[in-house]
C-alpha cells in the first residue's frame, strides 16, 4: 500500500493542529478570565461570605445597592475621576508626542525620561507623591516658604481626589505618548508641507492636519483611559488609605469592592454584585465612546 502523500497528511492534520496551538491560551483564559467572571456573576445572586457558601437571594444584593450610600459615593468619585482624567490623558500625551516626534540629537533621552513613570511601580509612585504632598512634605514646605501656607492635599476631600487624579495623569502620560508617536509616524509629511505652503501656522496645522489624522487614536486613548479611570484603585488607596479619605468620602467603586469582599467576614455576594455593576458601566463607557466616534464619522 502506497504511503500517503504530503498533501494528504497535511489535510488530516489541519482539524486538530490549530487547536493544539490555541490550547494553552484557551486554558489560561478559561481558568483566569472566564471562570472568575462566571463565578462572580453567580455569586452576585447569593449571600455568600468568605467562609460560608451562601444561598440564592435573587436580586437582593442589587436592590441593596440602590440604598447603599457608600455605593453612590463610590459611583460619584469614579465618575468624577473619568471627567478629570480622561480629557487630560487625551490631549496632553498628544502634545508631548509632538514635542518628541522630531528626530533630533538627544531626543531618545527625553522619550525615555517621559516613559519612566509608566514602568515604575504604582506603589513606589504613590508613596513618592504621598511624601511630596504630605503636611510636612516638599510641596507644603515650598508653599510655606513663599508665604502661601500649608495645604491639606491629603486631608481635604476634594484636594485628595484631585491629587490622585494628578498622579494618574502623570503616570499615564508616557504610555499614551507612545501610542500617539506610532500614529504620528503614519501622518504623511506632505500634508503638513501643503498646509504650510497655503499659509497655515503651527496651530492651524495641528488642528487641520494632525488632529484629523490621529482622531481614531484619540478615540482609542479615550476608551482605554475611561475604563482605567473608572476602575481606579491604587492611586486613591495609597493616598487616601484603606478608609477612603476623610469619612470615606474619597472611596471609589473598586475600593468598595475590595473593602466589602475581603477579610474573614467579607460579603462576597455583595462585592460580586458591585463588580458586575463596575463591569456593566465599563462596557457602557466603551460603547458610548465608539458610538460617538461613529457619529462624528457619519
Amino acid at each position: 500500500m502506497a504511503a500517503p502523500t504530503a498533501p494528504a497528511r497535511t489535510r488530516r492534520q489541519l482539524p486538530t493542529t490549530p487547536w493544539l496551538f490555541a490550547a494553552p491560551g484557551l486554558l489560561v483564559t478559561g481558568a483566569f478570565v472566564l471562570y472568575p467572571f462566571v463565578s462572580t456573576v453567580v455569586n452576585s445572586f447569593t449571600d455568600r461570605r468568605t467562609l460560608l457558601p451562601g444561598r440564592f437571594v435573587g436580586l437582593a444584593n442589587y436592590r441593596e445597592l440602590l440604598h447603599d450610600d457608600m455605593f453612590w459615593t463610590g459611583l460619584r468619585n469614579s465618575t468624577l475621576y473619568i471627567a478629570g482624567v480622561v480629557p487630560a490623558l487625551v490631549v496632553l500625551p498628544l502634545l508631548l508626542a509632538l514635542l518628541v516626534h522630531r528626530n533630533i540629537p538627544g531626543i531618545t533621552f527625553f522619550r525615555s525620561a517621559f516613559y519612566t513613570p509608566v514602568v515604575a511601580s504604582i506603589v513606589v509612585v504613590g508613596l513618592i507623591w504621598v511624601w511630596l504632598l504630605d503636611e510636612r512634605g516638599l510641596v507644603n514646605s515650598l508653599l510655606q516658604a513663599v508665604g502661601v501656607g500649608r495645604v491639606g492635599f491629603l486631608s481635604d476631600q476634594w484636594l485628595l481626589l484631585l491629587s490622585a487624579m494628578a498622579v494618574t495623569v502623570w503616570k499615564g502620560l508616557g504610555y499614551y505618548m507612545v501610542i500617539y508617536l506610532a500614529a504620528l509616524a503614519n501622518v504623511p509629511r506632505e500634508l503638513h508641507e501643503a498646509a504650510a505652503v497655503d499659509g497655515a501656522g503651527p496651530v492651524r496645522r495641528f488642528l487641520t492636519v494632525t488632529v484629523p489624522a490621529v482622531r481614531s487614536t484619540m478615540v482609542l486613548v479615550a476608551a482605554l483611559s475611561s475604563v482605567a479611570a473608572f476602575k481606579v484603585f491604587s492611586e486613591v488607596y495609597l493616598m487616601a488609605g484603606p478608609s477612603g479619605g476623610p469619612a470615606g468620602e474619597d472611596t471609589t467603586l473598586v475600593m468598595l469592592v475590595q473593602r466589602t469582599g475581603t477579610g474573614l467576614t467579607g460579603r462576597v455576594g455583595y462585592a460580586s454584585a458591585l463588580s458586575v455593576v463596575v463591569f456593566a458601566v465599563t462596557v457602557a463607557l466603551m460603547l458610548l465612546v465608539l458610538r460617538a466616534d461613529r457619529g462624528e464619522e457619519s
